[in-house]
């Protein structure tokens, strides 16, 4: 496994004191992909990070653990990666406990899947990977909130993972079972590459209603409801006054933020008519998109 870090935040963070307007039980929910080849993606997903397939019909298929999706793929034959544009820079799958990640670890160790990174950011334990069509995949833990509440832009950092220790949680780590990703499996945060950093803090501060929890200069910033560290990250690592991808791309179709009520998503709906930005209603959720083209559902929970 290469352990070479391509995707940790690489430096110290620092922020501003962190209000949101967000109701504090606003979380992220599915997000979909276009691929290139849905078998070949959907073999990658269940054999290498340990989702299951939900539904598979019509060039799309539906991925979880249980409860809600997690991942939904629309198949487009023949896209390409999409490097250096904006869209998803990835996409993180949050485990329940530290011993799930040193088993999900345990796994890729002896499956031979391919890692771009492992770090220690202080207010989780975080491993990266890429899947078939490059899009970037985050699997971790938290740390328990007291250890990082309030703490998130003075200590949120990128050290090495300390994977004896991580590994030590097991018994044996060689002979460890491992039946795909655990039950409580949700999407912590979605990741994105934006144009620039301060139109996406003017966009989902001011217009959506996160709180700026920490900034990397002008490279990078993130954003949260209820005190997270983090629900949504923004960088120009790969995309300074970068456009969105073309067609035929292999990209982010749409990432979900859930809202508690209807009645707080139309709180939402309507800061953002105010600031000039448009939202179509797709179903029962409401599409919108940030200034550099990057889809967001907002739905409610159900």
């Amino acid at each position: 496994m290469s352990t070479a870090p391509r995707d940790p935040e690489q430096a110290e963070a620092a922020g501003a004191p962190a209000v949101a307007q967000m109701p504090a039980t606003t979380r992220m929910g599915a997000v979909h992909l276009t691929v290139a080849d849905l078998s070949r993606s959907i073999d990658y997903y269940e054999r290498a990070v340990g989702l299951r397939v939900r539904e598979w019909a019509d060039g799309s298929a539906v991925l979880g653990v249980g409860g809600e999706d997690l991942l939904v793929l629309v198949e487009q034959m023949g896209a390409r990666p999409a490097h250096g544009y904006c869209g998803l820079y990835h996409f993180a799958l949050l485990l329940p406990g530290r011993a799930d990640l040193a088993r999900w670890l345990a796994h890729a160790a002896r499956e031979r899947v391919v890692l771009v990174g492992m770090s220690d950011h202080f207010v989780s334990e975080a491993i990266y990977l890429s899947d078939p069509d490059e899009h970037g995949i985050e699997i971790y833990w938290d740390r328990p909130r007291h250890v990082w509440e309030g703490r998130v832009a003075d200590r949120m950092t990128t050290l090495p993972l300390d994977t004896a220790s991580l590994l030590g949680e097991l018994a044996d780590p060689a002979s460890e079972p491992f039946d795909g990703l655990p039950a409580g499996t949700v999407m912590g945060h979605v990741h994105l590459c934006v144009a620039d950093i301060p139109g996406t803090i003017v966009f989902y501060r001011d217009v959506l209603g996160f709180a700026l929890m920490a900034a990397l200069g002008s490279r990078a910033a993130f954003l949260s409801a209820g005190g997270y560290h983090h629900h949504l990250g923004a960088n120009t690592w790969e995309s300074a006054g970068a456009s969105p991808p073309p067609q035929g791309s292999a990209t982010l179709r749409h990432a979900t933020i859930v809202l508690p009520s209807a009645a707080e998503r139309d709180r939402v709906a309507a800061r953002i008519a105010a600031e000039g930005h448009e939202a179509q209603a797709i179903d029962e959720d409401l599409l919108v998109r940030d200034p550099f083209g990057n889809q967001l559902a907002l739905a409610v929970s159900r």
